[in-house]
């Protein structure tokens, strides 16, 4: 991608040098400056008022050298290979180190972009190879711009008339998405919401409502007990979202798995008996495409079975796995997922989208409507002079919301459906490569022998620990070594894996893949680092 910067003033070279040299105070300028195209970076923000709407005279060049500045450290520095993930500081030494304060007066321009550059200097580069910590990464070029201009044009997807590019964007998308689960002719309903736990707690809003419609304007009172149920590795939110929505934690039913992360099925069948004969109702199943940890998938087509044997909502979550649908190799995974009630899929993981990009998809045309509207006359008037079914706000429970959709729009014109597949498959062939090269390596162990996904769990055993598995204090100290490599890569900045315990099993770490700028090469620098950072352990 070549990105060409109209010239401006001020030869300031950001990568190597900090533009201290242009910060110039309010009392060094005369106000009939400000407007006469002067470098920004030298003018202070009480020179030319504290108006919010922006002016080429006074705000131009400050703008340039912002996106400038983003561009040269954050975008491309920040995931150059030769530069660091982060540079550690603790939260005190942090708190000293930057100017966090907020006072009275302005500041100037080139202040701003002092702080701008602190700001990327401090902070994690989550686009950057070598972070391989969570389930998001990279930074897509696409969806950066996608992501800027939805920021420029600061639209709220609520109706047509304010947001008319977005609100078709959004249903053309939803409709696209929801051809990938096998909906046919990707009929059904659809949001962007702000995250894939928000997500998940729609669909429970939704599993509820279609048992209970009532239970919209006459709450949970006169109610049987509701009960939820989901397996024991799913993601935490169906647990938070039961408290938050009224249906209680402690009737969130968790199942058990197998060895694989899989919900257990006889186990689900056994809770649902279980719930029947306490009085109460089964209201949903979340199943999980793709967990947190393990990179697990149950088997949505028998718990599909069950549920429709009992007539229960199905939910899956597919926050995570969905991306696997883009593939016609991996699809597989998601077998099923047609007869979901609902899912949860976040472009913002597997597909790299930029935080955040989440959606709730379902198959019944009329359920977020009859769930979620309120018909506020001030804003979904029925007398426009439109077709107000436009107007898809009301099927929310927000109100504003950002138009999450255009910068995923934006990356799958930019790739096309193929990109996309390609996209996922490359992350698949990486996790291949990575898991067959620590099968049989001195030091390292497997917790999955066969991933399904592009999540590897594995330990690495320093060689003071090789040979000593029968010794009783073996997984004590074990558990230690994750933690510790953990810090000395982050205080060297040299990548980030995170690390967790599962029930008895010690700490173990966690490689995801989703950035498919990664190769072989990579594979071999994550093996070989672990291995510096811990040998001596």
């Amino acid at each position: 991608m070549s990105i060409v910067m109209p010239a401006v003033s001020a030869p300031t070279d950001y990568v190597t040098a900090r533009p201290v040299d242009l910060m110039v105070t309010a009392s060094t300028l005369d106000e009939t400056q400000c407007g006469k195209g002067l470098m920004m970076e030298s003018l202070s923000a009480a020179v030319c008022g504290y108006k919010s709407a922006p002016n080429a005279a006074d705000h131009e060049a400050f703008v340039r050298d912002a996106v400038r500045l983003m561009l040269e450290q954050a975008v491309f520095r920040g995931t150059d290979r030769r530069r660091p993930v982060l540079n550690w500081k603790s939260p005190e030494e942090l708190q000293a180190a930057f100017d966090f304060a907020l006072d009275r007066s302005p500041t100037t321009h080139g202040h701003l972009l002092n702080l701008i550059e602190d700001t990327i200097e401090h902070s994690v580069k989550t686009g950057h190879p070598y972070f391989i910590n969570q389930l998001f990464s990279s930074v897509d070029p696409y969806g950066l711009i996608g992501q800027w201009l939805t920021d420029a044009l600061n639209p709220s997807v609520y109706t047509f008339e304010v947001a008319p590019v977005m609100t078709i964007m959004e249903e053309t998308v939803l409709t696209e998405m929801r051809k990938f689960l096998g909906y046919h002719d990707g009929k059904g309903d659809g949001i962007f919401c702000p995250g894939g736990s928000i997500a998940n707690g729609y669909a429970i809003n939704c599993a509820r409502f279609s048992a209970f419609p009532e239970v919209k304007t006459r709450g949970m009172h006169g109610l049987p007990r509701l009960v939820v149920y989901t397996s024991a590795d799913a993601h935490y939110s169906i647990k938070k979202l039961c408290a938050f929505e009224g249906i209680g934690s402690d009737n969130l039913y968790l199942i058990n798995t197998d060895a694989k992360g899989k919900m257990d099925v006889g186990h689900l069948r056994e809770q649902i008996k279980r719930t029947l004969e306490e009085k109460a109702v089964p209201i949903m199943v979340s199943a999980t495409a793709g967990t947190t940890v393990l990179g697990a998938f149950d088997p949505i087509s028998k718990i599909a079975d069950v549920c429709h044997e009992y007539g229960i909502w199905l939910h899956v979550d597919a926050a995570w796995g969905g991306g696997a649908l883009m593939s016609k190799k991996h699809k597989h995974l998601l077998t099923g997922i047609d007869r979901a009630d609902s899912v949860t899929w976040n472009p913002h993981k597997m597909l790299t989208a930029p935080q955040q990009c989440s959606t709730f998809l379902t198959k019944h045309e009329r359920v977020l409507t009859e769930s979620n509207s309120s018909c506020a006359q001030y804003l979904f008037q029925k007398d426009k002079f439109y077709d107000t079914t436009y107007d898809t706000g009301d099927k929310h429970i927000q109100c504003g919301r950002r138009a999450d959709v255009f910068k995923f729009w934006f990356m799958w014109k930019a790739k096309g459906t193929d990109g996309l597949e390609a996209h996922v498959d490359e992350n698949f062939n990486n996790a291949k490569y990575f898991t067959e090269m620590i099968r049989n390596r001195a030091g390292f162990k497997l917790v999955l022998e066969e991933p399904e996904y592009t999540n590897i769990t594995f330990w690495y055993i320093p060689p003071s620990l090789r040979g000593c598995q029968n010794e009783p204090d073996f997984k004590n100290k074990l558990h230690k070594v994750a933690p510790k490599i953990k810090e000395r890569m982050m205080k060297e900045g040299t990548m980030m894996i995170t690390y967790q315990p599962s029930d008895d099993l010690p700490n173990f770490f966690r490689l995801v893949l989703q950035n498919s700028s990664l190769d072989q090469n990579d594979m071999d620098y994550f093996v070989n680092e672990i291995e510096r950072l811990g040998s001596d352990l």
